[in-house]
């Protein structure tokens, strides 16, 4: 009969999370946006 081994346990458990957070891609924050030219509003047009 085998005995419990907490190391390898442990060492499943870490790989498990190695291996559950490698599939992130791309940026890990959130990218600034690029300026935009403020555009006059227009007014609204009536309608008769």
């Amino acid at each position: 009969m085998r005995r419990f081994r907490p190391g390898w346990l442990l060492a499943w458990l870490l790989l498990a999370a190695l291996l559950a957070g490698c599939g992130q891609k791309g940026p890990l924050y959130l990218p600034k946006s690029p300026a935009q030219p403020a555009s006059p509003e227009q007014p609204p047009t009536a309608k008769p």
